[in-house]
Protein backbone atom coordinates (compact mmCIF):
# COMPACT_ATOMS: atom_id res chain seq x y z
CA UNK A 1 0.00 0.00 0.00
CA UNK A 2 1.55 3.27 -1.15
CA UNK A 3 0.41 5.35 1.80
CA UNK A 4 1.18 2.82 4.54
CA UNK A 5 4.40 4.55 5.59
CA UNK A 6 3.63 8.10 4.48
CA UNK A 7 1.54 10.86 5.97
CA UNK A 8 -0.15 12.66 3.08
CA UNK A 9 -0.41 15.89 5.08
CA UNK A 10 3.31 16.43 5.71
CA UNK A 11 5.15 19.06 3.68
CA UNK A 12 8.01 21.49 4.13
CA UNK A 13 6.80 25.07 3.65
CA UNK A 14 10.37 26.28 3.22
CA UNK A 15 10.71 24.32 -0.03
CA UNK A 16 7.52 25.65 -1.64
CA UNK A 17 7.12 28.60 -4.00
CA UNK A 18 5.44 31.76 -2.79
CA UNK A 19 1.75 31.09 -3.47
CA UNK A 20 0.34 34.44 -2.36
CA UNK A 21 -0.27 35.71 -5.91
CA UNK A 22 -1.83 32.51 -7.24
CA UNK A 23 -5.52 31.74 -7.70
CA UNK A 24 -6.86 28.22 -7.35
CA UNK A 25 -10.06 26.48 -8.34
CA UNK A 26 -11.25 23.45 -6.42
CA UNK A 27 -13.93 21.25 -7.97
CA UNK A 28 -15.50 18.87 -5.44
CA UNK A 29 -17.70 15.84 -6.02
CA UNK A 30 -20.79 15.72 -3.83
CA UNK A 31 -20.79 11.90 -3.98
CA UNK A 32 -19.23 10.42 -0.82
CA UNK A 33 -19.35 13.92 0.62
CA UNK A 34 -18.07 12.93 4.06
CA UNK A 35 -14.84 12.01 2.29
CA UNK A 36 -14.73 14.82 -0.28
CA UNK A 37 -15.53 17.45 2.38
CA UNK A 38 -12.48 16.28 4.33
CA UNK A 39 -10.31 16.36 1.21
CA UNK A 40 -11.54 19.86 0.37
CA UNK A 41 -10.79 21.08 3.89
CA UNK A 42 -7.28 19.65 3.69
CA UNK A 43 -6.65 21.35 0.33
CA UNK A 44 -8.16 24.66 1.43
CA UNK A 45 -6.20 24.73 4.69
CA UNK A 46 -2.91 23.93 2.95
CA UNK A 47 -3.44 26.68 0.37
CA UNK A 48 -4.24 29.26 3.04
CA UNK A 49 -1.33 28.02 5.18
CA UNK A 50 0.94 28.76 2.21
CA UNK A 51 -0.23 32.35 1.74
CA UNK A 52 -3.16 32.00 -0.64
CA UNK A 53 -5.87 34.51 0.22
CA UNK A 54 -9.26 32.86 0.81
CA UNK A 55 -10.79 35.08 -1.87
CA UNK A 56 -8.31 33.56 -4.36
CA UNK A 57 -9.80 30.11 -3.84
CA UNK A 58 -12.93 29.25 -5.81
CA UNK A 59 -14.92 26.13 -4.92
CA UNK A 60 -17.45 24.51 -7.21
CA UNK A 61 -19.48 21.39 -6.41
CA UNK A 62 -20.41 18.77 -8.99
CA UNK A 63 -22.72 15.78 -8.48
CA UNK A 64 -20.16 12.97 -8.78
CA UNK A 65 -16.59 12.11 -9.65
CA UNK A 66 -17.33 11.62 -13.35
CA UNK A 67 -18.56 15.22 -13.49
CA UNK A 68 -15.20 16.44 -12.20
CA UNK A 69 -13.94 16.42 -15.78
CA UNK A 70 -16.46 18.95 -17.05
CA UNK A 71 -16.30 21.00 -13.86
CA UNK A 72 -12.50 21.15 -14.07
CA UNK A 73 -12.65 22.10 -17.75
CA UNK A 74 -15.00 25.00 -16.96
CA UNK A 75 -12.85 25.99 -13.97
CA UNK A 76 -9.81 26.17 -16.28
CA UNK A 77 -11.68 28.94 -18.12
CA UNK A 78 -11.78 31.05 -14.95
CA UNK A 79 -8.91 33.23 -13.78
CA UNK A 80 -7.04 30.44 -11.93
CA UNK A 81 -3.45 29.20 -11.95
CA UNK A 82 -4.33 25.58 -11.13
CA UNK A 83 -7.38 23.41 -10.51
CA UNK A 84 -7.75 20.66 -7.93
CA UNK A 85 -10.31 17.95 -8.79
CA UNK A 86 -11.54 16.26 -5.60
CA UNK A 87 -13.54 13.03 -5.63
CA UNK A 88 -13.97 9.66 -3.97
CA UNK A 89 -14.92 6.42 -5.70
CA UNK A 90 -15.33 3.35 -3.51
CA UNK A 91 -15.33 -0.18 -4.91
CA UNK A 92 -18.77 -1.74 -5.11
CA UNK A 93 -20.19 -4.97 -6.46
CA UNK A 94 -20.26 -3.94 -10.13
CA UNK A 95 -17.81 -2.72 -12.78
CA UNK A 96 -19.12 0.84 -12.38
CA UNK A 97 -16.10 1.57 -10.15
CA UNK A 98 -13.70 0.62 -12.96
CA UNK A 99 -15.46 2.73 -15.58
CA UNK A 100 -15.70 5.81 -13.37
CA UNK A 101 -12.09 5.58 -12.17
CA UNK A 102 -10.70 5.08 -15.67
CA UNK A 103 -12.90 7.78 -17.19
CA UNK A 104 -12.02 10.39 -14.58
CA UNK A 105 -8.29 9.62 -14.72
CA UNK A 106 -8.25 9.80 -18.51
CA UNK A 107 -10.44 12.91 -18.59
CA UNK A 108 -8.24 14.82 -16.18
CA UNK A 109 -5.14 13.65 -18.05
CA UNK A 110 -6.71 14.99 -21.27
CA UNK A 111 -7.39 18.38 -19.67
CA UNK A 112 -3.73 18.61 -18.69
CA UNK A 113 -2.64 17.88 -22.24
CA UNK A 114 -5.16 20.08 -24.05
CA UNK A 115 -5.18 23.17 -21.82
CA UNK A 116 -2.53 25.30 -20.15
CA UNK A 117 -4.00 25.29 -16.62
CA UNK A 118 -2.83 22.27 -14.58
CA UNK A 119 -5.50 20.03 -13.06
CA UNK A 120 -4.45 18.07 -9.99
CA UNK A 121 -5.96 14.59 -9.59
CA UNK A 122 -7.25 14.29 -6.03
CA UNK A 123 -9.66 11.42 -6.54
CA UNK A 124 -9.49 8.62 -4.01
CA UNK A 125 -10.13 5.20 -5.55
CA UNK A 126 -10.43 2.98 -2.52
CA UNK A 127 -11.68 -0.53 -1.87
CA UNK A 128 -13.49 0.44 1.35
CA UNK A 129 -14.92 3.44 3.13
CA UNK A 130 -12.34 2.93 5.88
CA UNK A 131 -9.50 3.34 3.36
CA UNK A 132 -11.10 6.56 2.11
CA UNK A 133 -11.50 7.87 5.66
CA UNK A 134 -7.84 7.10 6.42
CA UNK A 135 -6.76 9.23 3.42
CA UNK A 136 -9.11 12.17 3.92
CA UNK A 137 -7.92 13.27 7.34
CA UNK A 138 -7.43 9.93 9.09
CA UNK A 139 -4.36 7.92 10.01
CA UNK A 140 -2.66 8.43 6.63
CA UNK A 141 -3.23 12.19 6.64
CA UNK A 142 -5.10 14.04 3.95
CA UNK A 143 -4.71 13.58 0.21
CA UNK A 144 -6.33 17.01 -0.21
CA UNK A 145 -3.34 18.58 1.51
CA UNK A 146 -0.98 16.72 -0.81
CA UNK A 147 -3.01 17.87 -3.83
CA UNK A 148 -2.83 21.51 -2.72
CA UNK A 149 0.96 21.29 -2.47
CA UNK A 150 1.08 19.77 -5.95
CA UNK A 151 -1.16 22.59 -7.22
CA UNK A 152 1.17 25.25 -5.80
CA UNK A 153 4.17 23.60 -7.44
CA UNK A 154 2.38 23.23 -10.77
CA UNK A 155 1.15 26.83 -10.72
CA UNK A 156 4.76 27.91 -10.23
CA UNK A 157 5.90 25.64 -13.09
CA UNK A 158 3.24 27.13 -15.34
CA UNK A 159 4.34 30.65 -14.41
CA UNK A 160 8.10 30.11 -14.77
CA UNK A 161 8.44 26.92 -16.81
Amino acid sequence: MATANKNLSVYDKATLPNASNFRFGIVVSEWNDTITDGLYQGAYNALVDNGVAPEHITKWDVPGSFELIYGSKKMQEQNVDAVIAIGSVIQGETKHFDFVCEGVAQGIKDLNIINDIPVIFCVLTDNTMQQAEERSGGKHGNKGTEAAIAAIKMAELRKNG
